[in-house]
């Protein structure tokens, strides 16, 4: 599955694009992490809930669980939301 990452975490993967696998959400976030070392905590909480900021779309449809079904030809767009005073 092809991953398009938001600029705040490229400092992980050092590219805006990545390559991850898995039947769900999760598994695909996990193997990023996997790859990426430390950047699924940017996205997922200790609750293993998707963080506030973070939104996920798979072939442009948000997706809000982490159980959702992924298929390998699909492409993966994390959003990471703004935030300041």
């Amino acid at each position: 599955m092809k991953v398009l990452i938001p600029s705040a975490l490229r400092s992980y993967t050092e590219s805006a694009h990545a390559e991850a696998s898995g039947a769900t959400l999760a598994a695909v976030v996990t193997d990023l992490d996997r790859q990426y070392p430390g950047i699924r905590f940017r996205m997922i909480d200790e609750q293993n809930r998707i963080r506030r900021h973070i939104r996920f779309f798979v072939n442009g449809e948000q997706v809000r669980e982490l159980a959702e079904p992924v298929g390998a030809g699909e492409e993966l767009i994390i959003v990471q939301a703004l935030s300041g005073g």
